[in-house]
């Protein structure tokens, strides 16, 4: 067993929310690099875990929850990143995976103690995901080319609060040691 594990943020979006337009240009852009990530991530045994919001849909469940974005007009950006029957699955209400969730007691059953972050928003749910694990004492990377941004200014400065003031490791997709 991994003691790091893959973090998909939020990628299961029907992106019919304020800023998509945004965001979307983003999203297609670093869409094969989280494909191959994950990939990756899954050849080498690490965990994968998705932290998604629920939409307000409280009653949801994973299943639900890909079902209506896979019956959207954004599916072929979420279809590459389907879970599979090995992943874990996390509802989160807020823009921290963190945040009221059981990922961190999720995180130390499996023994995880570094955590790879990816997804969307740089400058927003990876951002403040990454100092709450760096307030856990959770090691950080974050996967610049997998992470998506509505503005880019503003996700490059993250990526540089990140490194400066949480220690998490700044990495792209093709680096050697992710996991």
């Amino acid at each position: 067993m991994s003691d790091t594990a893959l973090i998909v943020i939020d990628m299961l979006n029907s992106y019919d929310h304020e800023d998509a337009e945004l965001l979307l240009p983003s999203v297609h852009k670093v869409l094969p690099h989280l494909t191959s990530l994950i990939a990756r991530a899954r050849r080498s045994e690490a965990e994968v875990i998705y932290v998604n919001d629920n939409f307000g849909l409280w009653r949801s469940h994973h299943d639900e929850l890909l079902d209506t974005v896979l019956s959207g007009p954004h599916a072929d950006l979420v279809e590459p990143l389907r879970p599979d029957e090995n992943s874990l699955f996390v509802v989160k209400a807020r823009h921290s995976i963190f945040y009221q969730t059981p990922l961190e007691y999720l995180l130390r059953q499996h023994g995880v103690d570094t955590i790879v972050l990816c997804g969307q928003v740089t400058e927003q749910c990876v951002l403040y995901s990454a100092l709450d694990a760096h307030i856990r004492h959770i090691g950080v990377t974050v996967v610049e080319d997998a992470c998506a941004h509505i503005h880019r200014d503003l996700a490059e400065a993250a990526l540089r609060m990140m490194e400066r003031n949480m220690q998490a490791r700044i990495v792209r997709s093709t680096a050697e040691e992710i996991f």
